[in-house]
């Protein structure tokens, strides 16, 4: 028997997932390390917002997630963004003892507040995992929506210490109500059966080549110029090094362009400027000797991080942020914005096959800090706390 039959709690999972992009990820692993011990309602959206508002320009969907088929799972993707009767229905449909709400996008406050603002009216406790406490691009309006929303929490939970104290400082929410849960590693990606070789050689890579891998949403505070500006130094060390950027554009790309140019690494820089499917994101790691993290500012923790963290990538990160949280050697973290220190890192892990070994073995080491069994438990603590004693 389940501990879901055994207390029959129901949660309600306010949040995405597929195809809807977004969060589903993070909401996937969630969804299916709960499934065990509750009953899941699933909120979820059939339209998110409007494309105007996505700084992506496609919000088309990723059909190419596994499927999800689990009896104490009930999905419902109703939500529309430009409906305000989908938000009542969902939040007068559900029967659930407790919402979990996921916070990360300004777009869907109105969303959040409807269906917090009717589990109040219920007198049902509210949860929200903060996954921005602060917005990756300064906006004060992010802030203030946010702090008006969380005086509907119950119990809020961050990925980060950082994060915690930011509740804290920020929100002035008491430091017994904020409870830190790190990201968990996302392990669905990863395919046992990829053949690195075989996946080089369709990239145009051979086996000589040293790739150092950039993944993930083009965005202002990810440092893709600072890697660009690493990569001189680190031919001049290794001139098989090869920098692979991988991901969906939030910016223009032309200043990056020639920046390349300008430093000609254009035979030195491989791109891949769009949304890399659910099903296709193990060909970047597997072919990938070592991650990179430069971004210049950062208070959560990555989703691409976990990523890596899955494969058991060798990585180096700034110091912001969760970051360094996900690297065993201090070595590995260097300054923000600090392209010399970047190149240093860089070439003193490529140029050491036995160092990046030990990486990867310290990096599976903290995929086993990061599973979704210790993460589903901690929940379940969070989940207490907020629920009745009477109902447990």
């Amino acid at each position: 028997m389940t501990t879901a039959n055994k207390n029959n709690k129901c949660i309600a999972l306010l949040g995405t997932l597929p195809p809807i992009r977004a969060l589903s990820s993070y909401c996937y692993e969630l969804t299916k390390a709960l499934a065990p011990h509750f009953k899941i309602e699933f909120i979820s959206f059939k339209s998110i917002y409007p494309s105007f508002l996505y700084p992506g320009g496609d919000l088309k969907g990723d059909n190419t997630y596994p499927k999800m088929n689990l009896k104490t799972v009930h999905i419902r993707q109703r939500l529309t963004w430009y409906n305000p009767i989908s938000w009542v229905c969902e939040a007068l449909s559900t029967k659930a003892d407790l919402l979990h709400a996921q916070w990360w996008s300004l777009p869907l406050f109105p969303i959040h507040l409807t269906i917090c603002l009717f589990f109040k009216l219920k007198r049902k406790p509210i949860v929200f995992t903060v996954h921005n406490v602060l917005p990756h691009d300064k906006s004060l309006l992010y802030t203030k929506l946010s702090h008006l929303l969380f005086q509907f929490g119950d119990h809020f939970i961050v990925h980060t210490a950082i994060g915690q104290q930011q509740m804290i400082n920020h929100y002035n929410i008491s430091p017994d109500r904020v409870s830190v849960i790190p990201h968990g590693s996302l392990d669905f990606h990863v395919n046992n059966r990829a053949d690195r070789h075989k996946l080089r050689e369709e990239m145009g890579l051979n086996n000589n080549e040293k790739v150092i891998l950039l993944f993930g949403a083009i965005r202002p505070y990810k440092g893709i110029d600072v890697a660009i500006r690493a990569m001189p130094e680190i031919i001049a060390q290794v001139p098989e090094a090869r920098l692979l950027i991988a991901g969906k554009l939030w910016e223009e790309w032309e200043p990056y362009d020639q920046l390349i140019k300008q430093l000609n690494l254009k035979d030195h820089v491989i791109l891949h400027l769009e949304y890399i499917p659910s099903d296709q994101v193990h060909t970047f790691f597997e072919v990938s000797d070592l991650t990179i993290f430069p971004y210049r500012h950062f208070d959560s923790q990555s989703g691409v991080g976990a990523t890596a963290v899955s494969f058991q990538k060798p990585m180096i990160v700034s110091n912001v942020g969760g970051l360094p949280e996900l690297v065993k050697d201090d070595q590995f973290v260097v300054e923000p914005d600090d392209a010399r220190a970047l190149a240093k890192k860089v070439t003193l892990c490529l140029n050491d096959s036995a160092m990046l070994e030990q990486m990867a073995q310290q990096t599976e080491t903290i995929s086993q800090q990061l599973s979704w069994f210790d993460i589903a438990e901690k929940t379940k603590m969070v989940y207490r706390k907020v629920l009745p004693t009477k109902n447990w």
